[in-house]
């Protein structure tokens, strides 16, 4: 049900008395650092930490080493200028370097500040100076290159060090030094005050602000959001209430360390609970050193997800007919067991065995290509992902969990073992209130809660009620089992001249779960009878279907407007509307002749639509779904197979459900 709901008001609190490790934190690790240093002091210097994947390698560095990398360069730091209370900003892939890079920065009693690896310089500019960031701790030369080009703009910053020399070899810059240089500047500081390091990481209390983590910007400028340590501890142990982590299980950092679900439940949980952190050699090898890792924990946003589903489909479709067959036969046979367990029933014995057949067959053998068999506890956050493709990880025997959750307040519900709902996103964790105030908002209180936002009083009192409730501005509501529901942003939901309210997010998460499709953008307004879409095919997968059913082409624009195209992408909008009641089903559509772009501003950074430039970005294709027109004439820039690009001129479709 996507209507808006009548307002409720109701509050779930899960009980504590259970749950020892919400008691208050012992002051001896009521930080990162401390954490960090007592786990490094518990193991032998065998015992491994990390693993770093180069060059096709796995390269091991056990708890001594690391926390060796770690002291130097805080002491570094130190020697370097840094105070207590001052910021460092971090922009770079998930490596080893970056958890010692911010740990040092927290034992020193300063601020981590994450910066996504694909900000433009204006939005890495506006972060520096928002933040009053000091330092810059860069990842590799593409990094180095933007801060350089930046210098003038940024004067607090008092040097770039980085950590990939690659590229950097020649370049000539007082203001660019290196991690080494910096790890050979702390031991230089540690052999004349050989107790520095314990007395400064002593100094830190779980009240210290431990980052800053930036809001997405969907409506307005970044905020910086104030995270204390107790916060970061707070957050990862109401996950882990839930779903108990252990020291030897192996974790796959990859969703990028600037988003906070990845410094609650990957940094935090490595120093709090000792895990044993891999960090893939890069983008393009994720699916390969997954495999060989075979985590037993692992956290994508729901894009990846999705994307791994995407990739599974289409490849069953070229598969030998032996093993689509298998497929085909036996995931019917997971989705009824799965079916059965969430309606609280019995599976029948018949059921079970042919589980047991099928996974043998098909299922266990597709988890090991996903590096999946050892899969325990297995997360999605960020956008919302699909109950569909909830259903089909839990069919192939992946527990998939919903964590719902935001910048301010990390996790707000979860997923329970036994208690995945398709449909909902879970329950609150112990120590983590939810209560559905005016207009179905969702208010949310735990010890995880921010601190505010840095240099916005006006945006905290807004935020921050006098009893400690964080106001999300997310729509949902609470079923009778506890669960909530999430509908969307407060102020997305849409209403129809019909008076019906929709949630457009609701409509493009289930478009986006065809294989087909890679992005959606659903339509509507007060003075519309009718729901839209503005729809983005998934090009690598839509060629390779249009060259099976001899679909000629030349250019994404071409492939995007084929009337076989549309009939195809139909079919899936079709599926969509099945779930949907009547009167907000999509009756046109459009699919659009370029990709959404986040250096075009059309996306953010963490890849949310931004609605209301994309509204008037493409203006004259929707006034043609809603005035009746069949195609609208724009001017398309357009990449050929030879690398040239180009302008034209070109007809976008609107066609009728």
């Amino acid at each position: 049900m996507v209507a808006l709901q009548k307002p409720v008001t109701a509050a779930h609190t899960a009980p504590e008395g259970a749950y020892p490790h919400l008691a208050p934190l012992d002051p001896a690790l009521d930080t990162l650092p401390k954490n960090f240093l007592a786990m490094a002091k518990r193991y032998d210097q065998h015992k491994v930490a990390m693993r770093k994947k180069r060059y096709g390698i796995w390269q091991e560095y056990t708890w001594a080493e690391s926390l060796a990398h770690m002291r130097d360069f805080c002491l570094g730091l130190v020697s370097l200028g840094l105070a207590r209370g001052e910021k460092v900003s971090i922009i770079g892939d998930n490596d080893p370097e970056y958890y010692w890079a911010e740990l040092a920065v927290q034992a020193a009693g300063g601020i981590s500040v994450g910066i996504f690896t694909d900000a433009n310089p204006q939005e890495l500019a506006y972060v520096l100076q928002d933040s009053d960031s000091v330092f810059v701790i860069a990842h590799d030369q593409e990094q180095c290159d933007k801060m350089l080009e930046l210098r003038e703009a940024v004067p607090n910053i008092r040097a770039v060090i980085y950590w990939d020399e690659k590229g950097l070899w020649h370049y000539r810059s007082d203001w660019l030094l290196s991690f080494q240089q910096v790890e050979e500047k702390g031991r230089a500081y540690a052999a004349e005050h050989p107790e520095a390091f314990e007395k400064l990481v002593a100094q830190g209390t779980g009240d210290d602000i431990a980052i800053f983590s930036y809001t997405s910007g969907t409506t307005s400028l970044p905020k910086g959001a104030m995270i204390a340590h107790r916060n970061l501890i707070y957050g990862m142990r109401h996950v882990f209430a839930v779903a108990p982590i252990r020291p030897e299980d192996n974790y796959v950092s990859f969703s990028p360390l600037a988003w906070i679900t990845e410094q609650s439940l990957g940094l935090t949980a490595h120093v709090c609970i000792g895990t044993v952190v891999n960090f893939p050699e890069r983008a393009e090898t994720i699916q390969n050193d997954i495999r060989e890792i075979a985590p037993s924990a692992l956290l994508f946003p729901s894009r990846l997800w999705e994307s791994l589903l995407s990739m599974v489909q289409v490849r069953m479709t070229d598969a030998n007919w032996i093993n689509r067959a298998l497929y085909a036969l036996f995931m019917p046979v997971g989705y009824r067991v799965v079916d059965l367990e969430d309606r609280g029933r019995r599976v029948p014995i018949w059921w079970r065995a042919l589980y047991a057949l099928g996974d043998m067959l098909i299922f266990h053998p597709l988890r090991d290509k996903l590096g999946m068999v050892n899969m325990r506890e297995a997360y999605t956050s960020g956008a919302s992902l699909s109950p569909d493709a909830l259903r089909w990880f839990r069919a192939i025997g992946v527990t998939l969990k919903n964590l719902y959750g935001s910048t301010e307040c990390q996790t707000h519900t979860l997923h329970y073992g036994g208690e995945v709902r398709f449909e909902t996103v879970g329950k609150p964790p112990p120590g983590v209130e939810i209560r559905i105030a005016e207009r179905n908002e969702i208010y949310v209180r735990s010890r995880s809660v921010f601190q505010g936002y840095y240099k916005a009083p006006e945006a905290t009192a807004k935020a921050l009620d006098a009893e400690g409730w964080f106001h999300t501005g997310d729509a949902g509501y609470l079923n009778a089992e506890g669960h909530l529901i999430y509908l969307d942003r407060v102020k997305d939901l849409v209403p129809l001249a019909s008076g019906e309210y929709f949630s457009p997010q609701y409509i493009e998460v289930r478009l986006r779960f065809s294989s087909y499709i890679q992005d959606a953008m659903a339509l509507g307004s007060a003075e519309r009878d009718f729901v839209g879409a503005l729809i983005i095919i998934q090009f690598d997968n839509v060629a390779r279907w249009a060259e099976k059913h001899r679909v000629s082409f030349t250019t994404f624009v071409d492939l995007s407007q084929k009337p076989e195209v549309y009939n195809l992408i139909r079919k899936d909008v079709q599926r969509v509307n099945a779930t949907l009641p009547e009167a907000i089903r999509i009756k046109r559509f459009s699919i659009l002749h370029k990709a959404f772009d986040a250096d075009e501003a059309e996306l953010t950074r963490t890849r949310k639509l931004r609605r209301g430039f994309l509204a008037e970005r493409y203006r004259e294709i929707i006034e043609a779904i809603y005035s009746g027109a069949e195609s609208v004439q724009v001017r398309a820039e357009v990449k050929y197979r030879d690398g040239r690009t180009g302008v034209v001129q070109t007809a976008v479709r609107v066609v009728d459900v």
